[in-house]
């Protein structure tokens, strides 16, 4: 962080909200002051619940002003770091505040070690002394809780411990700056073990492997001189390996980009637009339900995605000036360049549409997901992930066509959302959604279950509140995309592809194109 000043202290604020309606500002936590500097690197961390489908609003203060974002912002930037510049007096630089997020309690990481020592103090009368090791993770209280201990090498002052597995959150909880502290004692039958010494380190230095910079000095007799040294511990190997278990997070930090394409319903069925009946009626002090659907969704998943730019598709419409039908046409009209500017650019191209469409049918759904299907199948590396809203208001048409579709799709890098507005009966969409039945077609199962259905009506809050409405929404159609994700990158053993070059200000995100 570049700030002027002296004293430098930051408050974090986090929404207190009702299924993400925003009801209050509750202050979480302020940073230690760090006195004279104007490049401030706080050290305390906040733990904060993280939810992929909810819109996790934050306020950062300081005296010179306030930067607002979402969890979700800082959690999909490249390697889960947001930089953005300090809100202070208009027209004043500020400085700039760097945020950066890394999952905690859910590290899949696991370390395998081994260590030996040399001239350890010898503590029995007769014979040497029988080694042991016992690592402590430190708290945030500044206590210590144990979290490994070594087998007994008997009879020895260099002893060679085995190597060691241990999951790196036992060791420091995903905070790799967090003290270990490693007590060596020399074991007695009766339980009164004799202390040796100690050493300290972080998962950090452990991690730089078999090196001198890993050889360690055991001091501190706890009854003698602490600058005594009894002995030498030298740390042999840090192999680290990732469980197929891993969770969403670790994607996330390590560049997976998530893709966002939305497909709306334009048959005739919606009812004339210029009428209030409409499902497609633009009124012009409230959303229609396909904009607060696009809406609620978007505006979490935007997040993820680094360039904002998301292609808008319709179907079901006969199109300008020669009225044929279409079941993939782009919004915005272009369709060499589909891609709207953020959420607010989707709703554009939507209203535009509208204007110059004529609703017409069927309800097709298979062209739409095959033309994300076809993107998504160029990228099965894991870097990239593709996600398809679809809104509509009736009975599908091309069930068998669109069965066989999310069949191919469920090999795919891919997840598909519909939301279905108005009051038709929306049987069909369940069978897509397979949570009962897994979706077939032609005898063959899909892979994996990549499809989250809900009629958007089961949201409606009763009292006309719509922002709570979309929040619940979303929470529901999107809880599943991690998870579907994780499948997917299991299922073709993909791990988080490694960190990226340590950041520098000014770097600029490198996308690539859907």
């Amino acid at each position: 962080m570049k700030r002027g000043g002296k004293k430098k202290k930051l408050t974090l604020s986090e929404d207190v909200s009702s299924h993400g309606c925003q009801e209050k500002i509750e202050g979480f936590g302020r940073t230690e002051v760090i006195d004279n500097t104007l490049n401030p690197d706080f050290v305390r961390k906040y733990i904060l619940d993280y939810f992929f489908e909810e819109k996790q609003n934050l306020r950062f203060d300081d005296f010179l002003g306030q930067v607002y974002c979402t969890l979700g912002e800082i959690v999909g930037s490249p390697a889960s770091r947001l930089e953005k510049p300090l809100g202070g007096i208009p027209g004043k630089k500020c400085g700039t505040i760097i945020l950066s997020a890394e999952e905690l309690g859910n590290c899949r990481d696991y370390a395998t070690m081994q260590f030996c020592a040399n001239k350890l103090d010898k503590k029995d009368f007769f014979g040497k002394s029988d080694p042991f090791m016992v690592f402590y993770r430190s708290n945030e209280d500044g206590t210590f809780t144990i979290c490994h201990k070594t087998e007994v090498v008997k009879n020895t002052l260099n002893p060679v411990w085995q190597p060691f597995s241990i999951p790196v959150r036992a060791l420091c909880n995903g905070d790799y700056d967090r003290t270990i502290k490693v007590e060596i004692y020399d074991w007695d039958r009766d339980g009164s073990h004799d202390f040796i010494g100690e050493f300290t380190t972080s998962y950090k230095e452990l991690c730089r492997g078999q090196s001198q910079l890993n050889i360690y000095e055991v001091r501190g007799d706890k009854t003698v001189n602490t600058l005594i040294t009894f002995g030498v511990l030298t740390f042999l190997s840090f192999p680290v390996s990732l469980l197929l278990t891993a969770s969403f997070l670790p994607f996330m930090c390590f560049r997976t980009q998530i893709h966002f394409t939305v497909a709306i319903d334009f048959t005739a069925s919606n009812g004339n637009p210029s009428q209030s009946t409409s499902l497609h009626y633009m009124n012009p002090y409230q959303m229609n339900a396909y904009a607060m659907a696009l809406k609620a969704v978007g505006e979490i998943i935007q997040d993820y995605d680094s360039d904002k730019m998301f292609p808008a598709l319709g179907f079901g419409a006969k199109l300008p000036p020669d009225g044929r039908v279409s079941h993939e046409f782009p919004l915005n009209g272009n369709t060499e360049n589909p891609y709207c500017n953020g959420i607010h650019g989707i709703l554009e191209a939507y209203h535009q549409s509208l204007k110059t469409v004529q609703l017409y049918g069927p309800t097709n759904f298979a062209p739409v997901v095959n033309h994300v299907a076809r993107y998504a199948a160029a990228f099965q590396d894991g870097s990239q992930y593709f996600v398809l809203l679809i809104i509509t208001d009736g009975v599908i048409s091309d069930m068998a066509q669109t069965k066989e579709a999310i069949v191919n799709a469920a090999k795919l890098p891919m997840s598909i959302i519909i939301v279905g507005v108005g009051q038709a009966e929306f049987d069909a969409m369940v069978e897509l959604d397979g949570d009962d039945i897994r979706i077939s077609s032609r005898g063959k199962l899909a892979e994996r279950d990549i499809v989250q259905f809900v009629p958007f009506r089961d949201y409606m809050d009763r009292t006309g509140n719509h922002v709570l409405s979309m929040a619940r929404l979303a929470k529901d159609v999107l809880a599943e995309i991690p998870d579907q994700l994780i499948s997917y990158m299991k299922s073709r053993a993909i791990k988080p592809h490694p960190a990226p070059p340590p950041y520098s200000p000014g770097d600029k995100p490198q996308t690539n194109p859907v």
